[in-house]
């Protein structure tokens, strides 16, 4: 049996020993939950938006350490960032953010992505905006995206 040693950058244990974030916003501007069954990795992020701006963002997730990480990465890069700033996070930058992650462990900058954009999502909901970077905005399967390579 083949046995696969996996590297992580010292931002991905850091955020992964040291998350950002973590927790929970009791009555939250928008909610996103993203799984996957497949790894079992599952993301909640929960914003906090005031005049178009994410005043506080938190997330819990149930996962690996990249899963951890990534969310823990994602939640600081949008932090007091515009909607359509947030809108701008691509699970690319979320894994060059922390230097990095293998290739089997990109899906979890995926989730990450997709679950900032589910809350955003839920937040047009209840609010009754349109946000048209989000019109038509589907989450797929993020082991879709496990072959991706970083450039």
């Amino acid at each position: 049996m083949e046995e696969i040693i996996m590297q992580y950058s010292d931002k991905v244990m850091d955020h992964f020993m040291n998350p950002r974030n973590m927790g929970s916003i009791e009555d939250a501007s928008g909610v996103g939950e993203v799984g996957n069954p497949t790894c079992g990795d599952i993301m909640k992020i929960y914003l906090d938006i005031e005049d178009d701006i994410i005043k506080d963002v938190k997330f819990k997730t149930f996962g690996c350490g990249s899963a951890i990480a990534s969310s823990s990465m994602a939640t600081e890069m949008i932090k007091g960032k515009s909607i359509h700033e947030a809108l701008q996070l691509t699970n690319k930058a979320v894994a060059e953010a922390l230097d990095g992650l293998p290739p089997v462990k990109m899906h979890c900058s995926v989730l990450a992505e997709q679950a900032v954009k589910a809350a955003l999502i839920d937040y047009a909901q209840k609010h009754n905006i349109v946000i048209p970077e989000l019109e038509g905005y589907e989450i797929t399967d993020a082991h879709e995206h496990e072959e991706i390579e970083e450039d």
